[in-house]
């Protein structure tokens, strides 16, 4: 009789793995409210550090956990699935920066940076794998409602279904996204200011950049156009069908890591760029017109998005023949 890792019968303890980690995530966010600022726990923007931050947090995760006993003793309603999915969002904005915080391996495109908050860190990586259990929690749950296989969702064994009718429609979509924050930065590079009325170089601060990226900027190149462009060919590459495994983890990897951390960001850059056109909230940059942040930033969301729907469609049309159904 084959026996079945552990790791393979994820359906099975996805629920009771996600009740577990919220019940604690609550306790360590009520017990940082009673004790005072501790665990790295604060609002997902970063402000309000304190009491009032740490019991929302407690209330929100408690009531996740209650979610996650609604999906174990009520399997076939479909509230508790569907709840999970907030949940998930929720994690992810909760844990986004520590996702972004990979693009400290460039450091040396910048320097004078705020030191790193080790506390926070660690706490948004863990928000990061309840997000990850949460997902394979609302997974589990949807496919047990549909009465299919758990593991691969009734996915034909031959590999001859596809996910969805355009299957490279949403790739298209995430390599289109970047593409204004791409011309915007690139023009400001190339001497273009529309956008911003303030002294010296738009989107170049020379206190935190650091003599490599000054002297990339004033040959036109701006280091994150550059990532913008790098983003357009991965969600590009996920349009294709490439199957070798070194190649599949890593277009894997690489995409559900820039969709949970894009797709949250995204979201919180857009939603300031509404508040800052509509004069509600001041982020400090009086030097920008607020649909640099609306328009151009807000790109990151729909990026994020279209790139986890393209992931999807990628591991779907390239994975293996499910071995229990």
């Amino acid at each position: 009789m084959r026996r079945t890792c552990w790791w393979a019968a994820w359906p099975s303890w996805a629920g009771s793995a996600a009740l577990g980690w919220s019940a604690l995530y609550a306790a360590g966010a009520a017990l940082a409210a009673v004790t005072g600022p501790a665990f790295g726990y604060a609002l997902p923007v970063g402000a309000g550090r304190g009491a009032a931050a740490e019991w929302a947090l407690a209330a929100l995760y408690g009531g996740a956990a209650v979610v996650a006993y609604g999906m174990r003793r009520r399997p076939g309603r479909a509230w508790p699935g569907r709840a999970a999915w907030a949940v998930v969002v929720l994690c992810l904005t909760s844990g986004f920066g520590f996702l972004l915080s990979l693009t400290r391996v460039l450091w040396f495109l910048s320097r004078n940076q705020p030191p790193m908050d080790w506390a926070a860190w660690a706490n948004q990586g863990v928000a990061v794998t309840g997000a990850a259990l949460w997902l394979a929690a609302a997974l589990a749950h949807r496919r047990q409602r549909r009465c299919v296989c758990g593991r691969c969702g009734g996915a034909r064994a031959d590999g001859g279904a596809s996910v969805e009718a355009h299957p490279a429609r949403a790739g298209l979509v995430a390599a289109a996204a970047p593409v204004p924050y791409t011309v915007m930065k690139t023009g400001w590079a190339l001497g273009w200011t529309a956008g911003y009325t303030g002294e010296g170089s738009p989107g170049l601060d020379p206190r935190y950049a650091s003599d490599l990226a000054i002297r990339l900027y004033a040959h036109g190149v701006d280091a994150t156009a550059v990532l913008a462009v790098a983003g357009t060919g991965l969600a590009l590459a996920l349009t294709r069908s490439w199957s070798a495994r070194p190649v599949r983890a890593a277009l894997l990897a690489l995409g559900w890591a820039g969709a949970a951390a894009l797709a949250p960001f995204g979201v919180f850059l857009a939603v300031a760029g509404a508040l800052m056109w509509a004069g509600v909230l001041d982020m400090g940059l009086g030097d920008h017109a607020p649909w640099v942040v609306l328009v151009a930033d807000g790109g990151f969301s729909v990026y994020g998005v279209a790139l986890g729907r393209a992931t999807g469609a990628y591991r779907a049309r390239t994975r293996r023949p499910c071995a229990r159904c």
